[in-house]
């Protein structure tokens, strides 16, 4: 993109980020958000961009484990810092639990809203293993769905809450 005032290109920044375990450097535009670094450089195209003014939440990704609206981050914002999209969770071939747990209790119609709604879910789950409905639609309360209603949503964080709390009961019942 040209500059229209100096008739220039700005200068293009090196970054080096950690994106769902994988070492990325590239070179950016300082402009550049981290949604559309993510989605065009990367090619990861589960951040979805929605209102890009951090209403919607449909951009939710994880900075660090922190939910973060990869629409209002710039990429060089990102430099050195590890990131997790939608595509960093689960395994391959396998459903993340909470993603599970959205198609299990039909926490999602169009899909265009799940993956901000699945990050921030993961997040909340991951500090909250047991949250109260009042905590989990105050911790929501930044993703919009058009679709759904929330009812199915709450559904889904709950038996996901659930099966995440056995897993790891198991999972401790294994090493005793």
């Amino acid at each position: 993109m040209t500059n229209p005032v100096a008739g220039t290109r700005p200068a293009l920044h090196a970054i080096r980020v950690t994106v769902n375990g994988v070492v990325h450097e590239a070179s950016v535009d300082p402009r550049t958000t981290l949604a559309d670094f993510v989605r065009g450089d990367l090619g990861l195209g589960g951040t979805h961009v929605g209102c890009e003014h951090g209403v919607c939440g449909a951009c939710t990704i994880l900075v660090e484990g922190e939910t973060a609206r990869a629409c209002l981050m710039l990429a060089v914002q990102a430099d050195g810092r590890s990131i997790t999209t939608i595509e960093g969770i689960g395994a391959e071939g396998a459903l993340h639990p909470i993603q599970q747990a959205f198609v299990d209790e039909r926490g999602l119609q169009c899909g265009f809203c799940t993956p901000g709604f699945v990050m921030t879910v993961h997040e909340l789950l991951a500090t909250r293993p047991d949250p109260s409905d009042e905590e989990i639609l105050d911790h929501l309360g930044g993703n919009l769905c058009r679709c759904t209603g929330y009812e199915s949503i709450l559904r889904s964080v709950r038996l996901a809450a659930r099966r995440l709390r056995e897993a790891k009961a198991a999972g401790a019942e294994e090493k005793a």
